[in-house]
């Protein structure tokens, strides 16, 4: 395999994933030494962006709790050092952002060793500046860098690059920095700012507030944050950190993940549960009921707490979003509503494109749980979306209300599912050898040639991603998206349907435009 390959692959959107722990089933393809020429490229990156030498770069370096993050973290070492290195230990995606803005640390850039809530086998990097994360088009100028590097310096096997053998660069230096204390710090002064409790200093006091941080990086979150300002923390689990993930997957959309917190909270007899994912950039909580409060009801929440300081302020979306959400924002709550794009990186970049265009933009938010604010640099933050949704909630109890007012209006679907029709690779002799990207994209263009076709199809206009499509008839009323996967050889498709059976209708619709492709198949 060739170098541009064994880098080019382990880009996944804006992000570096890999295989980082091998087995007989999945062979590793994110090594130490590449790790080191990855980072190595980012520095040279940000050297010429900056306009000054790797020397003056103060470069911060966190990580997640996965098993091989010391592995992954001493190639960036190997790779930056020519830079000053701070080494932020055990810490969030969002604190890793934010070590690039806060005066105390004002890192040039961070690298976030993660791979969110995936399988504990796999790991991966995150870059950040001042500006944010890093877009797609300039990760893949640094792993054609690193690729380059690697042909120069390192030595392949068959499967991997097995050293790096670059010299170290001259100027370099490495430090600890205690991050986490100073982001805690940073956001118990916002949250007694926005609460303005009598004991200004313990704003939660009378709250009490489970956790679950999934064995994940987050699990601070409750003793330095909720428990500093005076919440009772009694029965939150899986705080500690430990990166084989033994109770469960550490994802909000997960269902046993989302049980996990709901049997905590009514467990403690709680008023609120918190869950992150392994890095903390993701969040969803649970009222005080058990009801579960993630995906449109999460967006909802936000939007309402969001609408009383900046009414009529517009909310991004991602494109799986109920009509039902779209009926809230707009008509409940008098807010606009874009339905954009899957990916957190295309919601958010949208809310700034807004926003630079004279749009107020004050949220834009995935299902997913990724939710990024304007007045956080459009950093997506779970604790900042969980500190948005505390703090209102110790306000209305000042008031005798309960947070579920929030939800107040919101209808929802009587049934929402996904099926992913996964698209095989061409067979032996067949005619169509077309990768999966292009069999993907005409299978989309197909669908919306068929749709227009069909009298009870009702093609959704503005739309940006695969073909929506409503229905409003005696038979049936909902919606179903088709798209293509940003990533993966599948075609995603949700069905939402207002009355039970609904979705059942609307699949016997599409069933016989799907019949036609031999290369799909339901997962």
């Amino acid at each position: 395999m060739q170098f541009e390959q064994l880098f080019s692959r382990l880009q996944n959107g804006n992000d570096v994933r890999g295989i980082a722990v091998d087995s007989p089933e999945e062979r590793i393809t994110l090594t130490e030494d590449m790790a080191a020429f990855i980072a190595a490229a980012f520095a040279r990156h940000m050297a010429a962006a900056a306009g000054k030498p790797e020397k003056e770069l103060r470069i911060g370096i966190g990580h997640d709790s996965r098993v091989s993050a010391p592995s992954i973290q001493a190639g960036c070492l190997k790779g930056l050092s020519g830079t000053q290195v701070c080494l932020c230990g055990l810490a969030s995606t969002p604190s890793m952002f934010q070590s690039t803005v806060y005066e105390e640390s004002a890192f040039d850039a961070s690298i976030m060793i993660t791979a969110s809530h995936l399988p504990y086998n796999r790991n991966g990097l995150k870059f950040f500046t001042r500006e944010g994360g890093m877009e797609k088009d300039a990760l893949t100028a640094i792993l054609k860098d690193a690729a380059s590097l690697a042909k120069e310096y390192g030595t392949e096997d068959e499967e991997k690059i097995i050293a790096y053998g670059r010299p170290a660069q001259a100027g370099g230096s490495v430090e600890e920095f205690d991050l986490v204390s100073v982001y805690c710090r940073h956001m118990r002064d916002y949250v007694c700012s926005q609460v303005q409790a009598e004991d200004y200093e313990h704003p939660l006091t009378g709250l009490h507030i489970v956790l679950d941080a999934g064995n994940g990086a987050a699990g601070f979150f409750a003793g330095g944050i909720l428990e500093a300002l005076g919440a009772d923390i009694s029965g939150s689990v899986f705080l500690e950190p430990d990166g084989m993930f033994p109770n469960h997957v550490p994802n909000p959309e997960n269902e046993t993940a989302m049980e996990a917190i709901r049997k905590a909270t009514l467990d403690a007899g709680a008023d609120l549960g918190v869950i992150f994912d392994c890095d903390g950039d993701r969040g969803a909580v649970v009222f005080s009921d058990g009801s579960e409060v993630n995906r449109n009801r999460l967006i909802a929440v936000l939007a309402r707490i969001i609408s009383q300081s900046h009414p009529g302020s517009t909310i991004v979306t991602d494109s799986v979003t109920s009509d039902e959400l779209a009926v809230f924002l707009e008509k409940v709550l008098g807010m606009k509503h874009l339905r954009f794009k899957r990916g957190y990186k295309n919601v958010i970049n949208k809310g700034i494109e807004l926003n630079a265009q004279g749009e107020d933009c004050e949220l834009a938010i995935e299902t997913s749980g990724h939710g990024a604010f304007k007045d956080n640099y459009f950093s997506d933050d779970g604790a900042y979306i969980s500190i948005k949704i505390i703090c209102e909630m110790a306000k209305l109890r000042r008031q005798g209300r309960k947070i579920e007012e929030l939800l107040d209006g919101l209808d929802e679907p009587a049934q929402a599912e996904e099926m992913r029709l996964r698209i095989l690779p061409p067979g032996e002799g067949d005619e169509d050898q077309r990768d999966f990207k292009e069999y993907g994209a005409q299978v989309i263009r197909d669908f919306g040639e068929f749709a227009a076709s069909e009298e009870k199809f009702h093609v959704v206009q503005p739309n940006y991603e695969g073909v929506r499509v409503s229905f409003d008839d005696p038979e049936v009323k909902g919606w179903i998206l088709v798209r293509q996967s940003l990533h993966d050889p599948e075609i995603p498709v949700n069905i939402e349907a207002k009355e039970e059976g609904g979705a059942a209708v609307i699949r016997a619709r599409v069933k016989p435009f799907f019949d036609r492709y031999c290369r799909l198949q339901e997962k």
